[in-house]
């Protein structure tokens, strides 16, 4: 890194900025190094979801080397959603006063619908000690889809004045900060400590669509691996995977 920190690569236009973070990483380019786009055209989600990538929002995507053990991967998508969580509320006095809070792996909401989404991709095809991997934000701030199947929102529909640079450059220095607490998985219980204070109230009514179906249950918290802990017909389950819906309503509309 240099003094002035990483490398940033603005695009007006591009297909996704987390494949060309991670094209020009495995290239060989010097990291950490910023991917950041006005708009995308080929935005992905998690599980191969396609993510609307329209001017005014964030799509930025930051590709780093990793000394952490690898089956500890996981746990930057949470890093990376505290980080997002408080470059917001460091920029916005009406962070608090909207109810942005975070939703298990990787969403940013706003009450309980979608502001913003995390993916993280690694591979160790670099070849080097550690692995390499990409970590990319989604952020609803002048527009929001209406076409999900699911409550999405915007800062901007919410009277919070933004823009994606204040977002990404606020992000840059809170992500730097998180990946510091973690010392490369040394320190997972403060990051998993961090990510509860900033969700929704354990015991709050969930379900969560798995490879088996769906479960309903209650939010009983993360477990130390960053697992989703539910209770469900009285059993606390760790759940490594799936799609998280709220029941309960707490701010603008049904649940997400």
């Amino acid at each position: 890194m240099s003094a002035s920190g990483p490398r940033i690569l603005r695009l007006s236009e591009t297909g996704s900025t987390n494949a060309d973070a991670l094209r020009l990483a495995l290239a060989g380019e010097v990291l950490p190094l910023w991917v950041v786009a006005g708009r995308q055209t080929a935005g992905k989600g998690r599980a191969g979801r396609t993510w609307a990538s329209t001017p005014g929002n964030l799509h930025a995507s930051l590709a780093i080397i990793s000394q952490a053990p690898a089956h500890q991967a996981g746990e930057l998508a949470l890093i990376a959603g505290i980080a997002l969580f408080d470059a917001v509320r460091a920029i916005s006095p009406l962070a608090e006063t909207i109810g942005i809070r975070l939703k298990w792996p990787n969403d940013l909401l706003i009450g309980t619908a979608k502001a913003g989404g995390i993916l993280v991709e690694t591979t160790s095809a670099r070849g080097e000690p550690g692995f390499l991997a990409v970590l990319g934000f989604g952020l609803n701030i002048a527009s929001h889809p209406d076409d999900l199947g699911r409550a999405a929102t915007s800062f901007a529909a919410n009277g919070a004045s933004v823009t994606a640079e204040d977002v990404r450059a606020s992000l840059a220095g809170h992500l730097e900060n998180g990946l510091g607490q973690w010392d490369n998985g040394r320190n997972f219980a403060a990051v998993r400590e961090a990510w509860m204070a900033r969700a929704g109230a354990l015991g709050e009514a969930i379900t969560v669509q798995t490879v088996s179906g769906p479960m309903s249950g209650t939010y009983q918290g993360l477990d130390g691996s960053g697992a989703l802990l539910a209770e469900v017909s009285g059993h606390i389950q760790a759940i490594t995977y799936g799609d998280v819906a709220l029941i309960a309503s707490t701010h603008q509309g049904s649940g997400q």
